[in-house]
């Protein structure tokens, strides 16, 4: 993280002095930024590697999900760059320990920070707000509050938002990444959900307290669980497995194992297929695990990656790195299946079909990635096909493929 910090900060200073005239300043520009697209670019590729590749697909449907809920867009280079390493950093190594030590760990890198504009925030009664004349900036409270945490319909008010916000004015990023700065600090104790934290002097103890507490509160178990049934399970969540989820949160404090050991121990786990539109990321990730190159496109160059994956599934849709807003990505089928977008979908899967399933037996394949969920129209159709790989097309763009 900070190399690329420091990477960032040199591409500004070039910046400025090229507008100075000074010498070699043009060259020092570029060639940061080269750097910085190869960095980006090498996230995106490792992006879809692990996802298509890894043989612990349940983690990296929870990476995937958890990077979604705590969503972070790369607005601008700065937070493009700071992208790879927060889901390496904060999201990876936290799926399976507690929603309060996930909840921690997002909240303070330099990405959250940055992407919800927490660095311009600073108490309006600290050393540097009144010398500065900065305001309060109530972004990352407001979105921890009513997307992260306790949700939209929660347990607080427009008074809880700016309490939580200037408890949070410590939180910085400067050339050595994440820091809590005093100075910028709110002073003063603040009042939310009905419990004060903090003092005459704030610190970072103060902020993770209340993030703990957050972590536990029954509005907040009631909310992850909804999202993992949603995401998981069905647009329309079974309200008794979204109940046995919250109930596990609650009695176990959040431990995130054992929240998933609930959920797929659920009967409504072992429900038939197809409840769920495939978004862009997993339908292409499918796609290139069931015809088994994964390896060969993810190992590839970043412009290949970017060409073969990343254009097709902006044309699905999913702009993948930058969803339009906190919110994440949609997790309604009309969002997906639009016809432009399935269109997108049809186009890309016809080229991978005439590339890759040449050499392949379509009813062989069908057999292996849909097992009994294919209907009796798609074998007949799969079965008939003139050539393999048109065999293979009918499979990739079926309504079977493109659920789950």
């Amino acid at each position: 993280m900070l190399a690329r910090i420091g990477l960032h900060q040199e591409m500004q200073k070039a910046k400025r002095d090229e507008r100075r005239n000074v010498s070699g300043a043009e060259a020092r520009y570029k060639a940061a930024q080269q750097e910085s697209r190869s960095w980006i670019g090498e996230d995106m590729r490792s992006y879809f590697a692990r996802a298509a590749i890894s043989d612990r697909g349940f983690k990296e449907r929870l990476v995937a999900f958890w990077a979604d809920h705590f969503t972070v867009s790369g607005k601008n280079q700065r937070v493009l760059l700071a992208l790879g390493d927060y889901l390496d950093e904060a999201i990876r190594p936290n799926v399976a320990t507690t929603f309060g030590e996930l909840l921690n760990a997002v909240v303070s890198h330099p990405a959250m920070l940055m992407y919800l504009d927490q660095v311009t925030s600073f108490g309006p009664n600290s050393a540097v707000g009144q010398r500065e004349d900065s305001g309060l900036n109530e972004n990352l409270a407001r979105e921890i509050l009513e997307l992260h945490t306790l949700g939209v319909d929660g347990s607080y008010t427009q008074d809880d938002v700016r309490q939580f916000a200037e408890l949070l004015t410590g939180l910085r990023v400067g050339e050595k990444g994440f820091y809590y700065d005093k100075r910028a600090a709110e002073p003063g104790a603040e009042t939310i959900l009905g419990t004060s934290y903090g003092g005459a002097i704030g610190k970072l103890s103060d902020v993770k307290g209340f993030l703990d507490d957050l972590a536990v509160h029954p509005d907040t178990a009631a909310h992850i669980a909804r999202k993992l049934v949603v995401h998981f399970i069905s647009e329309d969540p079974p309200q008794d497995m979204v109940e046995a989820i919250a109930s596990t949160y609650r009695n176990t404090r959040g431990d995130l194992m054992a929240i998933y050991k609930t959920m797929l121990e659920h009967p409504a786990s072992a429900g038939p297929m197809g409840a769920k539109a495939k978004l862009p990321t997993e339908y292409v990730v499918s796609t290139l695990r069931a015809l088994d190159i994964a390896e060969e496109i993810t190992t590839q160059n970043p412009r290949v990656i970017r060409n073969a994956l990343q254009i097709p599934m902006q044309a699905m849709g999913m702009d993948v790195f930058r969803p339009s807003g906190p919110d994440g990505w949609s997790e309604t089928a009309a969002d997906w299946i639009t016809p432009p977008a399935l269109a997108a979908r049809i186009e890309w899967a016809v080229e991978a079909a005439k590339e890759y399933g040449q050499g392949k037996d379509p009813r062989q394949l069908l057999t292996y990635v849909l097992g009994d969920g294919a209907s009796n129209e798609l074998q007949v159709a799969v079965a008939g096909a003139e050539s393999k790989w048109e065999g293979v097309a009918l499979l990739l763009v079926s309504p079977e493929f493109n659920r789950r």
